[in-house]
């Protein structure tokens, strides 16, 4: 009797132990994602790789040091920012951390008053250290410049203003303007266009060659494009701010190649064809530094050619020539290799994107990667093996691994979750950064053999503060439906997650978030830690919402057929997997049917609207942030990429625009976009408005003032941040429709 008594007290105590404890464990709050660095991971930055490949760089309380990979250990101090004095000052100039190392590391590039343009690109006062003089000097004081670069023989430096290009040499302190037609809204020499820089991804148009002799760029004519008009309210009076925006089916610029001759001042245009509604999305000098490859697209996007242009004549000829029934994305994955006669190039043409090698007149050598999987990211090739991120183990994870040029294949890097490499420069050592969503981002040093040399960042720290909350637990499933299916009507699984409430009970009925982006080829569904949305979204799983997620068709790393069904049909069957996931979930025992949300931002607004519409029997409420509502208003190059023209296809676009639906909303809409949004324009916004009205549909609207796509920032220097006041709103309307009856 006594033991059972003793035994009964020591359980109530412990009991009573783990209910403290569980008392004792902290909500998530919005000020704590973001406000406060509560949840900010501790990370290994700027770790720049030195020409040695046993060195790299790194800024420390404003000096530049220089450490070994292998042991750790510092091996000196190139400069200390604090003692960068401009010749007559007495002070340091304050310079931005970032920075740019010469090819012989003799000289850096700094940069002050940085203004942003649009994504990429943005204007800047650079600086030139001399770091075996000592001497800082600007690079010049004729105005700010843009993409300021070092040539290969850190004799120069060239850049960007007001649309034209110059030449700073550093020897004689001349500056050589070379381009001089260069006008805002009319002609851009050596920096793309709006809608080359979003979805192209580059902000630079020019390229030093390798003998630092040429400088090859891109000269853009968009004159004929149609301006778009946003007005920014700052002032009395309101101003208008006015760029070239080509939208769906509208004429783009003019592109052409040019090369400027150092030595001889002459500048020559490279042949790139008669048809000037094109793409050329990618130049590059080859090892020859008289041949620049050039790529050539056509409008449609499914027809890719590689030229080769003679720098000194500008004759062409075509060396590569690929050919695609859907599209062809277009990357950095293509590396010439050091012989001159053989190249490296990735292609989805055996339904899987994989690594080529190729000879300089375009035959194919070899498939060196190949299988039922997609490489994801090349990273480089050191004479010896080509190395790559690829998601061969699952389609929600990435392993490292490395190829020769037999195709002969081994594992680098084989951690569960999610991987990323960063190489030295000679490819002998790897920080490999994994995460997965059981695990907070580690930054762990390797050699290329795979051998772990040492950790240089565990996280253990931010590990034991998660513990101190109530986390939800992140689970992945696997879900089946007729709905989802190939085009030949293959059925296929789904991946999923789920983050349930802490303290779930599965005799409760709960409310359901879908969490959706939805784009081609990108997934929400991955084994990695996640960012400020996990985070807010734990925040809701306390609240007692449940999250999921689905990596719906369209997405990437499952094949070309996957990835490509969508096309000329961009949302329908994105749409039809979250209609699905919903009826999924409500169907479940411990949801409550009634109150099943969908959130998304961009094109992921675009995703809720549609699923709030087309969805509006089983998605009750929906959070839409600067999504596109109509896809007539929305560059061409994305837009057509996968819908083609709306001359070509208007069908495809009218049938999958949730403006052309909004007579079927039936539930809670909030819609929140930036009025100053450069990408998704706040006219998609309006259009919207407007077309819900007519139905006499009530919504919910949260507009930011000349606030861009991104929504970010403060009107006041010391106000409060919008993004906060963002989900501050998101969240009271997300209570209001899902937690209360």
């Amino acid at each position: 009797m006594n033991k059972v008594k003793y035994l009964f007290i020591i359980m109530f105590l412990l009991n009573g132990i783990f209910a403290i404890n569980a008392q004792e464990k902290k909500n998530f709050e919005l000020a704590d994602i973001y406000e406060r660095p509560t949840f900010r991971m501790k990370g290994v930055a700027g770790m720049n790789p030195m020409k040695d490949g046993n060195t790299y760089a790194t800024l420390e309380k404003g000096k530049l040091n220089i450490y070994n990979y292998k042991t750790g250990k510092m091996v000196k101090t190139l400069f200390d920012m604090r003692e960068l004095i401009l010749p007559g000052d007495s002070v340091a100039t304050p310079l931005y951390s970032t920075y740019t190392l010469s090819d012989d590391e003799s000289k850096v590039l700094f940069m002050n008053n940085y203004n942003p343009i649009y994504r990429h690109s943005y204007t800047a006062d650079f600086y030139v250290y001399d770091i075996n003089n000592k001497v800082l000097s600007p690079l010049s004081e004729n105005g700010s410049q843009r993409l300021a670069t070092f040539s290969p023989d850190g004799t120069k430096v060239a850049f960007m203003r007001d649309n034209n290009l110059f030449i700073k040499d550093l020897k004689t302190n001349e500056e050589l303007q070379f381009t001089h037609d260069g006008e805002w809204n009319h002609i851009i020499n050596g920096a793309p266009d709006w809608v080359y820089e979003e979805e192209f991804g580059f902000a630079q148009g020019f390229f030093w060659s390798p003998d630092s002799k040429k400088i090859a760029f891109y000269r853009f004519d968009e004159s004929n494009v149609v301006e778009y008009n946003m007005q920014m309210f700052d002032g009395l009076y309101p101003y208008d701010y006015k760029f070239k925006y080509p939208k769906a089916g509208e004429d783009n610029s003019i592109v052409e190649v040019y090369v400027y001759d150092v030595e001889s001042g002459k500048t020559t245009k490279m042949n790139t064809g008669e048809e000037t509604d094109i793409y050329l999305p990618r130049m590059k000098w080859t090892q020859d530094p008289n041949v620049l490859a050039i790529q050539r697209l056509n409008r449609h996007q499914n027809h890719l050619e590689i030229l080769a242009a003679d720098a000194t004549t500008g004759e062409t000829s075509v060396f590569y020539d690929e050919t695609n029934p859907y599209y062809i994305d277009i990357t950095d994955n293509w590396t010439f290799l050091e012989d001159g006669n053989r190249f490296l190039m990735t292609s989805e043409k055996d339904g899987y994107n994989h690594i080529y090698l190729y000879l300089m007149d375009g035959t194919e050598v070899k498939q060196l990667t190949d299988g039922e999987w997609e490489v994801t990211e090349v990273y480089g090739f050191d004479g010896k093996e080509v190395y790559f991120q690829a998601a061969k183990n699952s389609s929600i994870e990435r392993q490292i691994y490395a190829v020769n040029l037999k195709g002969e294949m081994r594992t680098l890097i084989n951690k569960v979750g999610t991987n990323h490499a960063n190489f030295s420069s000679n490819f002998k050592y790897l920080i490999n950064i994994n995460s997965s969503v059981e695990q907070p981002r580690q930054y762990v040093l390797f050699d290329n053999k795979g051998k772990e040399v040492r950790m240089l960042e565990d996280n253990k720290e931010f590990s034991e503060k998660m513990k101190e909350y109530n986390l939800g637990k992140k689970e992945f499933i696997t879900i089946t439906d007729p709905a989802f299916t190939l085009p030949d009507g293959t059925q296929i699984e789904m991946e999923t997650w789920r983050i349930l409430p802490p303290d779930f009970d599965p005799n409760k009925k709960y409310p359901v978030l879908i969490y959706v982006y939805g784009g081609p080829g990108h997934q929400t569904v991955n084994n990695a830690w996640g960012s400020d949305d996990y985070a807010w979204m734990q925040l809701l799983a306390q609240r007692g919402i449940i999250c999921v997620s689905i990596n719906n068709r369209g997405g990437g790393a499952r094949g070309e057929v996957f990835k490509k069904m969508t096309y000329q049909q961009l949302g329908k069957y994105e749409t039809e997997d979250m209609i699905t996931l919903a009826k999924y979930m409500a169907a479940q025992p411990y949801v409550n049917p009634e109150k099943i949300a969908i959130y998304g931002w961009s094109y992921g607004g675009f995703m809720a609207t549609s699923g709030i519409t087309k969805g509006a029997d089983y998605i009750s409420t929906a959070v839409a942030v600067a999504p596109v509502t109509n896809w007539r208003y929305y560059d061409n190059i994305y837009t057509e990429r996968f819908m083609r023209t709306p001359q070509e296809n208007p069908s495809g676009y009218d049938d999958n625009s949730p403006i052309n639906f909004v007579d079927r909303l039936k539930g809670n809409y909030l819609l929140c976009h930036g009025s100053g949004d450069d990408n998704v324009h706040f006219q998609n916004a309006m259009e919207l408005i407007k077309a819900l009205i007519s139905e006499g549909k009530q919504f919910d609207l949260m507009v930011y003032p000349n606030k861009d796509h991104s929504i970010y920032g403060k009107y006041e220097q010391d106000g409060n941040d919008v993004r906060m006041h963002l989900f501050e709103k998101i969240n009271s309307f997300l209570f209001e429709n899902l937690l209360e009856n």
